[in-house]
């Protein structure tokens, strides 16, 4: 017999799969002829229920069953919509995986899950980058194994600063977070539209997105091109009050539009991922004259704290239902059960409390929230603390840097993107204004571009930091140290 996988609660019994009416009552329901969902061309909610059983007698020939496991290799798509409501209609734990995994990639995450039916599609190729893709999808069965657990959606953690976590959530979990979004002042409502940037496979754009959106009728729409003149059109093509949805990535994008259009129905932008930095916040909000929101969360269990209307920065406050506390410098939130599929790890998850491993702190007299950044962020150099949140932050805003990383390896490394104008010694200069000796880096890599995840937050894996530093077809940084003459360790 097969043995258990460690990304799976071993248990006795196998768990009673997950009650699928909540796809009909809570996703699906409404007036068929209303647009919900704009690709390449709309989709009504007739036409996505049409979708939706199509995939379903699809999966189900696949050999998939209530209690079943599938795993969706699939690029933003009606096809990845359909599929993921027709698993769960079904009954199936359904766990989503973003396309742009390698084939060594996904071979080792269904290693780990364990699927009995794989959803998958051709590649969609290089190119310029799109919000979505026009998709033929192949559902297949593969060796694999029921659920041992009644979570209906697993996801992978996007990664940023280790390997991957397998991490569950059951129907309750979507539909108490589906009714927290309910509850928020400036989340779009019924008759308005989310133009979404961020991926359906992870929490943002799955339930910030995609879910809230089929719930409150309000129609998502999605960029034919991932550019910020490409977003831009997507905005101008509707007339309903707009707001889009994305990372601080985006933010950039839409930075370099050179001559933004008058768009009138747009009514703001919420961000999630990474802290959006002060400058960047203020030069958004002056050249498109919006609201700039942000939300901080977690795939572990969605929204946490918001501040939609940057009313607030940098404090967020939290969502309804949701109970944040401070211990010893870290965020905990409260939740009934582990969220991690595998072996239990008390660091993470105890006593009710969810570790976020983000330093903050929460005001008493408000209950706002100060996230601070990560807690593995805090180190010492010569027996002083130093944040690398701030030496990144500090680096990112000077005028001659574009983007930023900064890590502890033996040493504080810098890993940044010049700007056209940006040289080497202007940044040594600008670090010597700003940063005490210490904590200034003393390893600084100039790179055409950052490695970033799935979700557009930097990566800071040091290992594939410095192969973006090294890549051969890129000019050789310590080439470009010697022409500008910088006397500090640049590579």
């Amino acid at each position: 017999m097969k043995a258990a996988s460690t990304n799976q609660q071993k248990s006795g019994p196998a768990p009673s799969p997950p009650d699928s009416s909540w796809v009909d009552d809570v996703l699906l329901a409404g007036p068929g002829a209303d647009v919900c969902l704009v690709f390449d061309a709309p989709v009504s909610r007739d036409g996505l229920r049409r979708l939706v059983a199509e995939r379903q007698a699809a999966l189900i020939a696949a050999g998939l069953r209530a209690g079943g496991t599938a795993a969706l290799c699939l690029a933003p798509s009606p096809a990845l919509v359909s599929n993921l409501l027709a698993g769960w209609r079904i009954g199936a734990q359904v766990a989503l995986l973003d396309h742009r995994l390698t084939p060594f990639e996904t071979e080792r995450a269904l290693g780990r899950l364990e699927s009995q039916v794989v959803v998958s599609a051709e590649p969609v190729g290089g190119g310029p980058a799109r919000g979505f893709y026009a998709q033929r999808d192949t559902a297949r069965a593969r060796p694999g194994s029921p659920a041992r657990t009644p979570h209906a959606l697993v996801q992978l953690s996007s990664g940023s600063t280790g390997p991957s976590k397998i991490i569950g959530r059951t129907a309750a979990d979507l539909i108490a977070e589906i009714g927290r979004y309910a509850r928020m002042d400036g989340v779009p409502r019924a008759g308005e539209r989310i133009v979404s940037m961020a991926s359906m496979v992870h929490v943002l754009g799955l339930v910030g997105g995609l879910l809230h959106s089929l719930h409150a009728g309000v129609q998502l729409a999605f960029p034919a091109r991932m550019t910020g003149e490409g977003i831009l059109a997507t905005v101008a093509a509707g007339p309903q009050p707009t707001t889009l949805l994305g990372v601080p990535f985006h933010i950039e994008l839409l930075s370099w539009v050179a001559n933004p259009p008058p768009l009138p129905q747009l009514t703001g932008m919420t961000t999630g991922g990474e802290l959006v930095r002060a400058q960047v916040h203020d030069a958004f909000v002056d050249r498109y004259g919006i609201r700039l929101g942000s939300m901080y969360g977690m795939t572990e269990v969605g929204v946490i704290a918001t501040d939609l209307f940057g009313e607030h920065r940098p404090e967020v406050t939290p969502a309804p239902g949701i109970t944040v506390r401070e211990s010893r410098g870290e965020l905990l939130v409260a939740t009934e059960q582990s969220p991690y599929l595998g072996t239990r790890d008390a660091s993470r998850w105890s006593g009710g409390w969810l570790h976020t491993r983000d330093g903050g702190t929460v005001d008493p007299d408000t209950g706002r929230v100060r996230v601070l950044g990560r807690l593995d962020s805090q180190v010492s150099v010569g027996g002083l603390k130093v944040d690398l949140t701030e030496v990144e932050h500090t680096l990112a805003a000077l005028p001659q840097v574009a983007d930023a990383v900064v890590v502890f390896g033996t040493s504080i490394e810098a890993y940044a993107v010049l700007r056209e104008a940006g040289t080497g010694p202007a940044v040594e200069a600008g670090l010597a204004e700003r940063l005490a000796a210490y904590k200034r880096p003393r390893l600084l890599h100039f790179v055409d571009r950052l490695p970033r995840t799935a979700t557009g937050k930097l990566l800071r894996d040091q290992s594939a930091l410095r192969a973006a530093a090294r890549d051969p077809h890129r000019p050789s940084d310590r080439q470009q140290a010697t022409r500008e003459g910088n006397p500090r360790d640049v590579h």
